[in-house]
Order: structure tokens, then sequence, then C-alpha cells
């Protein structure tokens, strides 16, 4: 049997309206420094396509309106919920006092692997994302309560950051 792309009209694509209206996920991202506005708005696309509750843009990360956001995001900024705080560790600090397990997606220590984490259906969970070239800072790695790491068998050990979005937050829905 020949397979046939669906067409866009078959999506049964949900409003921003109905985004906004739905139940909770109870997943939250958290951009730390991102510079590129094409990441920001490839993590909002993403946080969309998953059902993200709300996107924290922190320090120097581009915000909407932008033409460069928007061009990656495709709308998805006006769906999701999102807000602008300069300093990232004071969104983890409330964020974990609003009830949510804060997570750095880092290479660290004591990271758990993706792919051994198991999600709480009845938590609440911010995923923090950081910066292209220097990854979470160290400070709020400090603030998290724990890291989740993308394994990884090649040279590099890196990915873009809009990719490790999609990645984990895949897994988390999955």
């Amino acid at each position: 049997m020949k397979d046939r792309k669906l067409l866009n009209v078959e999506l049964h694509r949900i409003s921003v309206e109905q985004y906004r209206s739905r139940a909770a996920s109870g997943l939250a991202v958290v951009l730390d420094n991102i510079r590129s506005a094409h990441n920001v708005g490839s993590a909002f696309r993403s946080a969309d396509s998953f059902g993200v509750d709300k996107v924290f843009l922190c320090g120097i990360c581009a915000v909407p309106p932008s033409a460069d956001v928007h061009k990656s995001a495709l709308g998805a900024e006006e769906s999701v919920p999102w807000e602008y705080a300069e300093d990232t560790v004071s969104v983890i600090r409330r964020l974990r006092e609003d009830g949510y397990t804060v997570i750095a997606v880092e290479q660290t220590v004591h990271a758990e692997k993706l792919g051994t984490f198991r999600r709480d259906p009845g938590r609440k969970y911010a995923l923090v994302f950081g910066n292209e070239v220097s990854g979470v800072q160290q400070e709020v790695v400090d603030a998290s309560d724990l890291s989740l790491e993308i394994p990884q068998s090649g040279t590099k050990h890196s990915l873009n950051v809009s990719v490790a979005v999609g990645v984990v937050l895949w897994e988390m829905v999955r």
C-alpha cells in the first residue's frame, strides 16, 4: 500500500485559544542565556509541539516579538505562554517554590542519563537548557534539583540547544 503525506487540514491543529485552555502538562522550559533568536524560536516550536505550559526566557535570550524568533517558532511564541526574567536563578527558585522539580539539562558529574530518568506523572518539571557555548550556568546547576544528560557516542558530545530541547521534551512526554 502506498503511503501519502497528510494535508494540513487533516492534521487537526488546535487554535491558540485551545492550546492555552487545555489541561496543564506539568512541563516548563527555562532557557538560560540562549543567544540565538533562531534557537529560541525553535525551542518555542518544540514546546508547542509537546504541550509545554510555559517558557521562561532568561538573561540574553531574544524575546518576542522578534522576526528571528518568529521565523523559527512559526507562531508558537503566541500559543505557548512565556515570561522574561533577567536572572535565571531567581526563576529557578520561584519554580521550586511553585512545586516544580527543576532539572538542568547538562553534562555534570552526577547527571542522570536521559532514558533512565522516569517522570512521576504527579509532579511538575522545569527543564533548564543553557547557552550554546557555555551551557547551563554553574549557579543554575547548583540551584537545580538534579541534572539530566543526553547520552551521546560521537566525538562532539554536544547537540544544538534547540535539538536538545526537542529530544528531552520527547522523552518527557512519551
